[in-house]
């Protein structure tokens, strides 16, 4: 059943706010929701007409009244603090705004919870601002990472999270038990199904998304491409090539994880995905100008398919299909080609150089074959630095 749940409130957030964007394909958005078009369409009436109180059962009361006391403004200070005890001022008041309060200014309500006794310590906001880059569009680029391993009294949990790099709309948020391809491709076809595909995705060069600086490619980069996503890691030892995720991994802890005995894996999951609703779509984001990054988020409209389609290489290419030793016959030589594409069809293609030829697969430029003094003997293809796909805007 559609918008059931622990939270089901956040899905039915998400889904109109997603629905009002701008050029949106509200049965589509319906169909990855799982809704009918008569409930989504209703859902979206009853959010105009009353805003969040719409969402809600119908016997429920508004949470907001038209006047507020000072003694009501200061008592709901207090309680979106200790509903979320990281958040400081700034945050306070943009969702007391969002409610139809007359929010204090940020100092005021700074000043409000000192007065009765808060500990802002390491919380509480005020970190300063600075400029980051930011691609121009929802789904251009997602950037995906494990954060770490966190102990819980029955087992371990590994957060696996993705992030859009325009919104910092958090597109998954997930409880695993381990880091292994299928978990993370099964989490990652949800995602694919509910918000479509993005242009591009950047992650580490670790497992399971790299073998290392020498090796980025994996079986699950290999089904990425197939997507037609371009994939992309980070330079190593500079985690601030993933920075937007790893600045969400510190709100995570902080805000999600800091004080959180989690017993195992369900109780995690439950946790966590509570959390994601209230990250996307309650809590301000100072990088965005104190809104929620569904605010400028928009589902992708370039839709999942489980069944990869052929791909044409070009008329000038020659193809070859990797053997199970993955090396390639070119030339006259033998060439090995990352074993990640395996059973893959791959292409050579020539280039602007003579004797320097690169290896393909579909879009993604993956090596480079270079015959200048080479002798008649098996060799391996010359890894090349990792640039755009051809796929993905510039």
């Amino acid at each position: 059943m559609p918008f059931t749940g622990v939270s089901a409130m956040d899905r039915k957030q998400e889904f109109v706010r997603l629905a009002q964007a701008e050029g949106a394909n509200r049965r589509e958005l319906c169909r990855r929701y799982g809704a009918s078009p008569t409930l989504g369409y209703r859902l979206l009436d009853r959010y105009r007409a009353e805003g969040l109180a719409g969402l809600e059962e119908r016997s429920r009361r508004p949470l907001t009244s038209p006047r507020r006391t000072s003694d009501e403004v200061e008592a709901a200070v207090l309680a979106v603090r200790a509903e979320h005890p990281a958040w400081g001022g700034r945050k306070i008041a943009a969702v007391l705004r969002r409610r139809g309060l007359a929010a204090p200014a940020p100092s005021t309500i700074t000043a409000i919870l000192r007065r009765h006794g808060v500990e802002l310590g390491a919380f509480g906001g005020g970190e300063a601002s600075f400029i980051r880059f930011e691609h121009p569009a929802p789904n251009d680029l997602w950037q995906m990472d494990f954060k770490g391993h966190v102990a819980m009294r029955s087992g371990r949990l590994h957060p696996l999270t993705v992030l859009d790099d325009h919104s910092r709309f958090c597109v998954v948020l997930a409880a695993c038990d381990n880091e292994k391809t299928q978990t993370v491709k099964g989490h990652l076809t949800e995602a694919f199904e509910r918000y479509g595909l993005p242009w591009r995705m950047t992650m580490d060069n670790g497992s399971p998304w790299g073998n290392g600086p020498g090796d980025p490619f994996t079986p699950l980069g290999v089904w990425l491409i197939e997507q037609d996503i371009g994939i992309g890691h980070s330079r190593p030892y500079h985690p601030q090539t993933q920075g937007k995720d790893e600045r969400f991994h510190r709100t995570l802890k902080a805000e999600a994880l800091a004080g959180q005995p989690l017993h195992d894996i369900g109780h995690a999951a439950r946790h966590l995905d509570r959390w994601r609703g209230i990250y996307n779509t309650e809590r301000p984001h100072e990088a965005l100008g104190m809104q929620t990054p569904i605010d400028r988020y928009a589902a992708s409209p370039r839709a999942y398919r489980p069944i990869v389609e052929p791909f044409d290489y070009g008329p000038d290419d020659q193809t070859r299909r990797v053997p199970s030793d993955t090396r390639i016959s070119f030339k006259g030589q033998r060439w090995r080609v990352p074993k990640a594409f395996k059973g893959k069809l791959v292409a050579v293609r020539t280039t602007d150089t003579d004797g320097l030829y690169d290896v393909v697969f579909r879009t993604h430029h993956v090596a480079a074959i270079d015959l200048r003094g080479q002798t008649r003997q098996s060799q391996s293809v010359t890894d090349v630095p990792e640039q755009v796909s051809p796929m993905s805007p510039v």
